[in-house]
This record gives structure tokens, C-alpha cells and sequence, in this order.
């Protein structure tokens, strides 16, 4: 294998935003944002959607307001005749 054409692995914080909690792993992702974790350094990876946010993943039903929809588009995009 050729060495220098494969990415580096690095030491990555994935920060959910949501809810404060972070996820270590390895990512070929960096950041400038570096942080000291149980005394390594991790590069921190802010996300605002994680698998501890998300709806899917949690089960939290949001409502989506869908009453209005076509008349809102209809109205931001008809075209005016000359």
C-alpha cells in the first residue's frame, strides 16, 4: 500500500449541541477546535443533530405545521401577468 495517500486517523469529540453530550472516536475529520479529554487530545466536532437529539431516534413527536402549505407557495411564487 502506497503511505501516503490514505487519510489519517484522528482523535474526534462529537459534541451534540442539543444535548451536551459528546461522543469519542477516531474520524479522519479535524476541527480547530481542540480539547483535553481524560488526558488526550481530542479535536471537537460540534453537531446539531445527533442519535441522542434526533426524533427518529428518540421517539419525541414534534409537530410540523402543515395547514397552509400549498397556499403559501402558490402565493410566494404566482407570477404576475402584464
Amino acid at each position: 500500500m502506497k503511505s501516503e495517500i490514505h487519510p489519517s486517523l484522528n482523535k474526534v469529540c462529537f459534541l451534540d449541541v442539543a444535548t451536551g453530550r459528546r461522543f469519542l472516536t477516531q474520524s479522519t475529520m479535524r476541527s480547530a477546535r481542540k480539547e483535553q479529554i481524560d488526558g488526550e487530545e481530542y479535536f471537537v466536532v460540534v453537531r446539531d443533530v445527533t442519535m441522542d437529539s434526533h426524533p427518529a431516534y428518540t421517539g419525541e413527536k414534534r409537530l410540523v405545521d402543515t395547514a397552509g402549505r400549498v397556499e403559501k407557495f402558490t402565493s410566494k411564487f404566482k407570477r404576475v401577468r402584464r
